[in-house]
């Protein structure tokens, strides 16, 4: 188990590190990303060497970051998993470099605390609220560019801030990222307001496969390996589209079942404030936060689709 770590401890950790490696999760998103490329400046800020490393390209609409990938150049000396909810979810590419882990920053409840130190704060929106509390307890400059990386990883994991886990804090640290330098007009255009068409293609294809169940309180769409490539979206795209199926009127479960590369299915789960997304989830070896989480499956579809309803329907009972 972790050692659990308030900020002071482990920004002092991270002050003594030096050739810090910070490991992003597979099928990379706003926060994972934004929060890594904050921590990648603020370091390089200080003199020290870092690199961000993630098992799955970095999607092309993130390149605003400027951020330094991990290619071998130096041997880590301290490494730091940053919204990594879970071992598994490092990805095999990079689990060389993921077998210990100094240090890990997150915001999700479930963190079975695999790192040698945790900084876990279960309230946050998103893990790059708790990097904006580091980076401030370190008296680090939030440059313009840090503003926007952090700015993507609070916005993208509050939907624009409209999601329930959007509080007072998240609001306040939005206002002073914006009067550090923020470019939100620019930033809520890239991630909010344009669709590549890679996104229209994946999402007509998920609608067609769209079904009802338990009276339409529950929604579903699935995709296959095969559909994503022929689609030709990018990870952000077809990460854009797991709240589709709980945006349906009536519908208090959504869920986007993926198939992988290799076969598996990662499983998307969103719901009501009503039902427990971390539950469902949690039974199948995966977990998130209440309204928002994930799981992955093996073996058919057939198979993955029954364990989910089995799981969704005792949710549904229990509200």
């Amino acid at each position: 188990m972790s050692e659990i770590l308030e900020i002071t401890a482990a920004l002092s950790r991270l002050l003594k590190a030096d050739r810090v490696l910070l490991v992003c999760h597979k099928n990379p998103d706003g926060d994972t990303i934004g929060s890594a490329a904050a921590l990648y400046h603020a370091l390089r800020g200080l003199g020290k060497t870092a690199a961000v490393l993630c098992a799955d390209p970095i999607p092309a609409r993130y390149a605003y970051m400027e951020l330094r990938l991990y290619t071998g150049q130096f041997a880590p000396g301290y490494t730091v998993a940053v919204d990594v909810a879970g071992i598994q979810l490092f990805g095999d590419a990079v689990a060389e470099y993921t077998r210990e882990i100094d240090l890990c920053i997150d915001h999700h409840p479930s963190n079975p605390g695999y790192a040698r130190g945790l900084l876990l704060d279960g309230e946050a929106a998103a893990t790059a609220e708790i990097v904006y509390e580091l980076l401030t307890a370190a008296g680090t400059e939030i440059t313009p560019l840090i503003a926007d990386c952090l700015y993507t990883g609070i916005s993208t994991d509050t939907g624009c801030f409209k999601f329930s886990n959007t509080t007072a804090r998240t609001h306040e640290i939005a206002a002073k990222l914006i009067r550090a330098g923020a470019h939100t007009v620019l930033l809520n255009e890239v991630l909010f307001e344009s669709k590549s068409r890679g996104r229209l293609a994946i999402e007509r294809i998920a609608l067609e496969s769209l079904e009802y169940h338990f009276e339409g309180r529950c929604a579903m769409i699935f995709l296959t390996k095969e559909q994503v490539a022929q689609a030709g979206a990018e990870t952000v795209d077809i990460e854009g589209i797991t709240s589709l199926p709980r945006n349906i009127e009536g519908v208090e479960v959504g869920i986007t079942v993926r198939q992988q590369p290799a076969g598996s299915y990662k499983v998307s789960v969103r719901t009501t404030p009503r039902v427990d997304a971390a539950a469902i989830c949690a039974h199948l070896g995966g977990g998130g936060h209440r309204q928002a989480a994930g799981c992955e499956l093996l073996g058919s579809l057939d198979n993955a689709k029954t364990a989910l309803l089995t799981e969704v329907e005792k949710a549904l009972c229990r509200e």
